[in-house]
């Protein structure tokens, strides 16, 4: 049975992204890259709605992306390699392989893929986060902690949701982000 998880970079005042909607604060250090890559090794799924999709196709249709660091060019590849689903209305069309869109989430059809698919799923971007939140679809929680306080923007989680979370791992690094790794109870 496949785990969902949902993994983002957020400022220690929990956002993905400031007001004016930079995140050039969250870009990750190598050992940080390279930690990052080790966990999404597990994933053979990645869930995205039409904002993260599009800014993560560069993994894929630029190669300069890729030849800026060890830990760029190994993400490259395990991002090529992952299949997509991509959930949006107003996306007209996917531009990588292994990519499929989808316009309607749909909880069921999720659920579905936990059970008949082994492999680890990844949630990405905060808004779809939402809706797998909401429909009660997410097994873990992986959030890389910049030391930064942004004073606003994109929260990291969604509003009017509890949550009973287990700390599973944590894991400090040379930059001063840290690493938690939560299981939902």
């Amino acid at each position: 049975m496949a785990r969902l998880i949902y993994s983002a970079i957020a400022s220690l005042d929990g956002t993905i992204e400031d007001l004016d909607g930079r995140f050039d604060w969250a870009f990750p250090s190598e050992a940080v890259h390279t930690y990052i890559n080790d966990l999404e090794r597990t994933a053979g799924i990645h869930l995205y709605g039409r904002k993260m999709y599009e800014m993560m196709t560069g993994w894929e249709t630029d190669p300069d992306i890729a030849a800026t660091s060890p830990a760029a060019r190994d993400f490259a590849e395990i991002w090529q390699t992952a299949e997509k689903i991509v959930f949006s209305k107003t996306l007209e069309v996917v531009v990588t392989r292994k990519t499929r869109l989808e316009r309607v989430f749909n909880p069921e059809a999720i659920r579905t893929l936990k059970t008949t698919d082994e492999r680890d799923i990844l949630v990405g971007g905060s808004n779809l986060a939402a809706h797998v939140f909401k429909a009660g679809l997410v097994d873990e929680i992986h959030l890389f902690i910049a030391p930064v306080v942004v004073g606003g923007g994109k929260s990291a989680l969604p509003g009017s949701l509890r949550l009973d979370l287990r700390l599973l791992d944590e894991r400090h690094f040379d930059n001063d982000m840290v690493f938690l790794h939560y299981q939902v109870r």
